[in-house]
Parts: structure tokens; sequence; C-alpha cells
């Protein structure tokens, strides 16, 4: 008989680079979210060494290194306000960085590298928000959510 026995199939697996797009958005989300009780630079990093490869591949193109300059002009000459300081140092720490470093992305190390990060991150968030239960307040949620998502994405890229 058709239809009474539990189907088991995988409709909505997975892959390694969907994962990284949800580690970016929600590195992203973090890296732009107010109220985060932690140092944001670590942020940097984490989206350096888990950014799908079409935007690496963009950052390290001409448009990128474009964007970049163009960024760093209105950087000397305008003042920037602090939430986009560090979209612009994740351009630059990208365009700058060697290809040994870059090598990391994709491989073993650099995902366990990139969860020493998030696990770091993790725990200065829940550490300083005082509880569980006040790190899902109304002011921190998103950040919360962010960590928590990206903390699972990385462990999933383990496997």
């Amino acid at each position: 008989m058709r239809g009474f026995g539990p189907v088991c199939y995988s409709a909505a697996s997975l892959y390694p680079l969907d994962l990284q797009w949800i580690c970016t958005i929600s590195s992203v989300v973090l890296m732009l979210a107010r109220g985060i009780a932690f140092q944001k630079s670590f942020i940097v990093p984490l989206i350096a060494l888990q950014a799908p490869v079409s935007i690496i591949s963009w950052i390290k193109g001409e448009y990128g290194i474009w964007t970049a300059f163009l960024a760093l002009l209105v950087r000397l000459f305008f003042l920037i306000p602090g939430e986009l300081e560090l979209p612009f140092a994740a351009l630059l720490l990208v365009i700058v960085t060697p290809y040994q470093v870059m090598n990391l992305r994709g491989t073993l190390e650099g995902v366990i590298l990139s969860l020493a990060i998030a696990g770091y991150l993790a725990f200065q968030h829940f550490s300083r928000a005082g509880s569980l239960q006040k790190a899902f307040d109304r002011g921190s949620i998103v950040a919360t959510l962010a960590i928590i998502c990206i903390l699972l994405v990385l462990c999933l890229l383990l496997i």
C-alpha cells in the first residue's frame, strides 16, 4: 500500500555552497546588528573564510578593487558611519589576503578555524548577556539567532 509508511528522503538537503551562503548572510547580519556586546572585528575573518567562491572572486576581481578604491576615497573625505567600517575592512582583507591563507577556504582546517572564531563570539555574547534568557531579549535576539545559525552551519560543514 502506498502512502501509509514513513517516507524518508532528502528533498531539502543542504549542499556546502548553500551552507556557505547561510553562514555569510548570518555573518553580515551579525556585523550590521546593533547592541552586540563583543568586538565585531572577529566577524571579518569569519566572512573571509566562509564566503562563497563567487563573492570572493568578485571581491578579488576588478569590481572589488574599484569598490575598495572608491570606498577608500569616500572614507578619506567624508565621515563613514561605524556600521560601514567593518564591511569595508572585510573587503580590504579579502583583497590583500595571500593565496596561502585563502587556500584554507573550503577545507577542514578552515572550517575548524571558523568554528573556533564563532565559538569565541558565542562565548562572549552569552557570557556578557548574563544568562540565556537575557540573550533572547528584544535588543539582542537578532544577534543571538545569527550566532546560533553560524554555529549550526559550521557544525554541519564539519560533517
